[in-house]
């Protein structure tokens, strides 16, 4: 009697959804098969897919250790053995992905996949962000290429060079749409403008068109063209004159109607770099707890700043009372949050002589200039009142959205932060980003983001069969939820064996580690995922 035992956990979950969704057979298709590969492109990508979701912190040159231990003929299929995922494979293969295009491939998976599960696209919500690099990379052969270089860190690691990922997701279940790479140096506004461009192609024959959401950095002048031919969402830069006039006309008006308990909103039809918009102008509580530290902070610096200056001009000498006066004003230009209560000249005699002076010695009057401040409380206020509130617009018509689902919409936009916040995990092997070429760091980025795909799927398949059936699984304080994330659920299900007993003419296959949640669980998601761990032997 022999016995083979596999690491099963949360893997069959992933490669079960991939399995679901073809994603192999559609990877196969596109980059094409060759007929000595031990695995295929879909297969290395796959595996590459497992490696990243498998929450371990091992780069993808450790593969093959990855996979030592776990059930290969089910999560892959039978004959596949760990070693065959080694960095030569899996590096041809990103090579493949770049030379096929990263956003074009991952473009035509990504409508594919949306159209089998029913993902309803009509909010995409774009944004981007910077992943830092460490090490040397070699130069890019390809002048259009990606260029790994410094620029703007949203890590907060301007030493480190970097590259951009921009990505737009869908406000149902945060499922990846679109991605591209962009060079280091890549500017928001750049990639918005050229985004909205493409987006106006893309969209033009849409029976029903999709909104563009995005954040102030694609409400530009420049991009207004596009804009207008588009359906969009997006937040209004406050630095434009319209919008601090329309934020002080709600304050001034008082007019709010209710979004939530901790938000209301006022609503404007205003015509901006020519197009006809709504603006919601939105006072949050939250923001107003935000601007009230915030300006808290900012006063007690200045007034730290106005210590420092104060004591400087009290211990200078003026020619005359106009001098004085000048050499206040000039300070009191800087200040924002405090104001000047009191204001004290004094004569001082300046003898010419060095020494004690005598009774006839020389002298001549100086003026010495003394003051006092105390917090502009009045604008504080004003100011916190303002820094509470935000602009959404759109130029939707109301008919086709309402005011609350603008606000619902623009709200949506924390789907991407949520999608790089995933990427970005430590545990997450976008963390270790050791390859040399330019081209294939941007085909791991889009191996990465097809991983957010599958992760997203996976999610929305559990939360849409527990709303369905009306039933629940503990969350982590053990409390009932039909909302679980998926590091949860995975962390649920550690401790999963596939266990194989071979005796003289027979083999039985069985699962280790079953208990009635887990089955619960498998059977919720279904398809081959339920086969997987549910009917081993099938």
């Amino acid at each position: 009697m022999e016995f083979e035992i596999s690491r099963l956990d949360h893997h069959g979950v992933v490669s079960g959804v991939i399995k679901d969704l073809g994603l192999i057979a559609q990877i196969d298709r596109l980059l094409g098969v060759h007929d000595q590969s031990q695995v295929s492109h879909g297969e290395a990508i796959a595996g590459m897919i497992l490696n990243g979701l498998g929450f371990t912190d091992r780069p993808l040159s450790l593969s093959p250790q990855f996979f030592e231990n776990k059930a290969l003929e089910v999560l892959f299929r039978e004959g596949v053995e760990a070693s065959y995922f080694n960095r030569f494979k899996l590096g041809r293969s990103l090579d493949a992905v770049d030379a096929y295009g990263c956003e074009r491939l991952f473009g035509e998976l990504a409508v594919s996949v949306c159209r089998q599960e029913g993902v309803e696209s009509r909010f995409g919500c774009e944004d981007t962000t910077s992943f830092s690099l460490t090490g040397e990379y070699l130069e890019a052969e390809d002048s259009h290429a990606v260029v790994i270089a410094r620029g703007y860190s949203k890590n907060h690691r301007p030493d480190l060079k970097q590259m951009v990922l921009e990505m737009m997701v869908s406000q149902d279940g945060g499922i990846p749409l679109l991605m591209k790479c962009w060079s280091g140096n890549s500017e928001d506004t750049t990639i918005f403008q050229q985004r909205a461009r493409a987006l106006v192609e893309a969209w033009k024959e849409a029976e029903i068109p999709p909104y563009f959401i995005t954040d102030s950095k694609g409400y530009t002048k420049d991009n207004a063209v596009n804009l207008k031919q588009l359906c969009f969402i997006t937040r209004i830069p406050e630095t434009i004159t319209l919008a601090k006039d329309k934020i002080e006309e709600a304050l001034q008006a008082d007019t709010w109607q209710v979004w939530d308990e901790a938000r209301k909103y006022h609503c404007f039809k205003v015509r901006h770099y020519e197009i006809d918009q709504r603006w919601l102008v939105v006072f949050s509580q939250p923001a107003l707890q935000r601007a009230q530290r915030t300006v808290q902070r900012a006063v007690t610096k200045e007034r730290e700043q106005i210590s420092k200056a104060a004591f400087h001009l009290q211990a200078q000498r003026f020619e005359s009372k106009s001098q004085a006066h000048q050499a206040l004003e000039k300070l009191e230009r800087k200040w924002q949050y405090h104001r000047l209560t009191k204001t004290t000249l004094s004569e001082y005699k300046h003898y010419r002589q060095k020494g004690r002076p005598s009774k006839n010695s020389p002298f001549e009057l100086k003026i010495k200039i003394e003051f006092q401040v105390e917090e502009d409380r009045q604008g504080n206020d004003h100011r916190i009142q303002q820094k509470a509130c935000f602009i959404v617009a759109t130029n939707g018509a109301e008919d086709d959205l309402s005011p609350l689902e603008v606000l619902r919409g623009y709200q949506g936009q924390d789907h991407v932060e949520k999608g790089f916040g995933f990427l970005k995990s430590p545990l997450c092997f976008t963390s270790s980003l050791f390859v040399e070429k330019p081209s294939r760091l941007v085909g791991l980025m889009m191996v990465m983001t097809l991983a957010l795909l599958v992760y997203s799927v996976a999610q929305r398949r559990l939360r849409k069969a527990l709303e369905q059936a009306k039933e629940t699984i503990p969350s982590q304080i053990k409390q009932p939820t039909r909302r679980p994330t998926m590091r949860w659920v995975f962390q649920c299900l550690e401790g999963i064996n596939r266990v194989v007993i071979k005796t003289k003419g027979s083999l039985k296959i069985f699962i280790n580690g079953l208990n009635d949640l887990r089955r619960k669980i498998f059977r919720l998601m279904g398809g081959a995922v339920a086969r997987i761990y549910l009917s081993p032997s099938g």
